[in-house]
């Protein structure tokens, strides 16, 4: 007599860790994520958490008192309109000249030589750009004998010790950053278009406005943004080529003294809010009014 057995299907295997990952949006590749948000999360996302916390934490008076007492005494509001007056110019020019000058190179066979030669400002950093402009433009600067020798001059040019001491180290820094954006854009953008529209009559200028202008607007925003809040946050070139307690006595300068000469971490925690916070209304605006330019996706165009 043969007894048969029911065969009974094996259980449902328990999915594997990976599996479960997997299926709730965790993958390798979400994984590779992790740590850049650890790395931005401690070096950016808690010291500000911090800072803004001790802003609010006045050696005297209320919670708000280190607010009030930065917008009550104009020496030190005043240093919002200062470091204003120097970086939103130097921005607007280095955007002036990198868009035409990028549209020149961007055909050109030493394009990479160039874009190697410009990359070196940046790698020098804005203290040995200060130094080298006080050697040149000093009053004993080869700028100044020149000047003198060729009899263009009676006498030493100011160009160090002031305002434009500073704007021009603006400009030297914030150039290449900008003008390798700026070319990064235009190449990115399918020559095509351009030479389809010129075969439908469109001469240079109307192919900037109507092709151009509207591809770049994005990314261009983007680039005015990036130097903008370099060139806000400026320091050093305010202290070696400014007058840091006279006209170029910047934002950034009274945050140090609030720290480093009274001891009062606090005020210069919110003197740093008050930064970021001038950033964050001038990004927001510029963001907004690139709309006015264009609409749709952040695609440049390229073939």
């Amino acid at each position: 007599m043969t007894t048969h057995v029911a065969e009974h299907p094996p259980a449902a295997a328990r999915p594997t860790l990976r599996r479960r990952m997997a299926a709730a949006g965790w993958d390798r590749t979400t994984l590779l994520v992790v740590p850049a948000a650890l790395f931005v999360l401690l070096l950016f996302i808690y010291p500000f958490i911090y800072g803004l916390i001790l802003s609010f934490e006045p050696a005297k008076g209320g919670v708000f008192s280190n607010y009030a007492t930065f917008f009550s005494d104009p020496y030190l509001y005043d240093t919002i309109g200062t470091t204003m007056w120097l970086a939103l110019p130097a921005t607007v020019l280095n955007m002036a000249l990198a868009i035409p000058i990028a549209f020149r190179v961007r055909n050109l066979r030493w394009q990479r030589a160039l874009t190697t030669i410009l990359v070196i400002p940046i790698t020098l950093g804005t203290v040995l750009v200060a130094e080298g402009l006080l050697t040149y433009l000093g009053p004993q600067g080869w700028l100044n004998r020149t000047l003198i020798e060729l009899g263009l001059s009676s006498g030493p040019v100011r160009l160090t010790h002031n305002y434009w001491g500073v704007f021009l180290s603006l400009v030297i820094t914030g150039f290449p950053f900008v003008f390798l954006l700026t070319l990064s854009y235009i190449t990115g953008i399918d020559p095509a278009l351009p030479a389809a529209a010129a075969t439908l009559g469109a001469g240079p200028s109307r192919q900037f406005r109507h092709i151009f202008l509207p591809l770049l607007v994005p990314g261009l925003a983007i680039a005015f943004c990036l130097a903008f809040v370099q060139a806000y946050s400026v320091f050093p070139s305010a202290v070696l080529l400014g007058a840091p307690a006279g006209p170029t006595r910047v934002i950034s300068i009274a945050a140090y003294q609030a720290a480093f000469e009274q001891y009062d971490y606090s005020m210069a925690s919110a003197i740093a809010m008050i930064m970021a916070a001038v950033q964050l209304v001038v990004v927001v605006a510029v963001l907004a009014g690139r709309r006015l330019f264009y609409r749709g996706p952040m695609g440049s165009g390229k073939g």
